[in-house]
């Protein structure tokens, strides 16, 4: 086994591989449980337990693919380019709308945690959630957090953001497609705006301009809203 494992090649064609049969099970159940990442994560993890392969070796090519994170998230752009005369027409509504939606996310964060007496390190951990990757990372380290604990929550509330989105717009009875835009990128960075690439281009457009802005947005933010929420709880209690 180890000829085939002790090489870069070995994480590249394993993640690949997995996000191919992710794919390919997506569009054969059309369920949104079945979201490709959730399944390629899903099949990685079992096969590296089930061939006891260390996380150790498959990071020596699997890191390789963390590194276009970065420029898939810039890539988005091209569609918001795209739509530009939408954002100019409506930026004062959008802008409002991404303000509103971090500042959710990070007075959520807290809330819930101090519900259940979550450690100060963990809380730092779970702020940004709601921002690509990258910029989630980065606002983890400034504040305290653990990087990993914070790589985790952005997959999970991306998946479950991207997962729960059509039912919820067909709950909230939601038409304006820019609306919905905004709502995916801002609540789900980008693995939501893979969503709303798959309901159009207006709508990934927007979702593009979410992502970047909300990212910009929590990490000026994160620190004035934590202790406004954290000050209001221990006031009320």
């Amino acid at each position: 086994m180890e000829y085939l494992t002790d090489n870069l090649v070995f994480g590249i064609v394993l993640s690949l591989a997995a996000f191919e049969a992710g794919l390919w099970i997506s569009k054969k159940t059309k369920l949104a449980i079945f979201n490709p990442l959730l399944v390629a994560i899903f099949i990685v993890v079992v096969f590296l337990i089930a061939a006891d392969i260390d996380i150790e070796t498959y990071n020596q090519g699997g890191q390789f693919i963390h590194m276009f994170l970065g420029p898939a998230t810039v890539a988005l752009a091209v569609p918001l380019y795209k739509k530009l005369d939408q954002l100019k027409q409506h930026a004062v509504p959008i802008l409002t709308s991404i303000l509103f939606g971090s500042v959710v996310s990070v007075a959520s964060v807290v809330f819930f945690t101090m519900l259940f007496g979550l450690e100060h390190e963990i809380i730092m951990s779970l702020l940004p959630k709601s921002v690509t990757t990258p910029i989630g990372i980065e606002l983890s380290k400034q504040m305290g957090g653990i990087v990993p604990v914070t790589v985790l929550s952005i997959i999970i509330t991306g998946i479950s953001g991207a997962m729960m989105a059509p039912a919820v717009i067909k709950l909230a009875k939601l038409k304006n497609k820019i609306a919905i835009g905004i709502a995916l990128g801002t609540s789900a960075h980008a693995i939501g705006t893979t969503k709303a690439l798959e309901m159009g281009e207006t709508e990934s457009a927007m979702s593009s301009l979410a992502i970047g802005i909300a990212g910009i947005m929590t990490v000026f933010i994160a620190p004035w809203v934590y202790q406004l929420t954290y000050g209001l709880l221990f006031f009320w209690q």
